[in-house]
């Protein structure tokens, strides 16, 4: 029986050096400030499954786009029913309204942005995605203008397999911002 107590004892002891020493986030609890590891790369992640691979590849292509024709490249990635929801300004309805709001050229304006995550509906035909942008160009004297904030694009698979934008809206950041809302670097 003192066998039995002693090996008992001797389990707990050991159970207790092994909690004592795990990490904390391995016990389900939020790490302790400043101890937050860098956010993953989703495009890195061996487990990334394809509807989420789709809608990073359709926010890459639609961002090259954008930055090779500026507003025209923009308009057209909208489908013919999508919404343009820009910071301040009012709702454009339509690809027609869209293309008529954004007449920037790339050479005057280069807006470029980054996801964040992607999000493939159950049915596999509507998605959204979201992430931080930079709108850079230049004020009337010169100097450079830079605004930043944080987007959110919803997709939607069109009759012919084709994928557009449905829905995109946009909210610059706070002048006193800092770094509040920007990615780490290197994702």
């Amino acid at each position: 029986m003192a066998g039995m107590w002693k090996g008992l004892f001797c389990g707990l002891v050991l159970a207790g050096v092994v909690t004592a020493a795990a990490p904390r986030a391995a016990w389900g609890q939020l790490p302790e400030p400043g101890t937050q590891p860098d956010a993953p790369n989703p495009l890195t992640d061996p487990m990334m499954k394809p509807g989420r691979l789709l809608l990073f590849d359709l926010e890459a292509r639609f961002a090259k786009d954008v930055l090779a024709r500026g507003g025209a490249g923009f308009a057209e990635w909208f489908a013919e029913d999508g919404v343009a929801l820009g910071n301040g300004q009012a709702p454009a309805v339509g690809r027609v309204a869209i293309a008529k709001s954004a007449n920037w050229s790339p050479k005057d304006y280069q807006l470029t942005w980054t996801p964040t995550d992607a999000v493939m509906g159950p049915s596999g035909d509507m998605g959204y995605t979201w992430g931080h942008f930079e709108g850079h160009s230049k004020d009337a004297n010169g100097n450079a203008v830079t605004t930043s904030g944080r987007y959110m694009s919803i997709w939607r698979k069109q009759t012919d397999g084709s994928w557009k934008v449905v829905l995109d809206a946009g909210s610059n950041e706070p002048a006193t911002g800092g770094d509040c809302c920007k990615l780490p670097a290197g994702n």
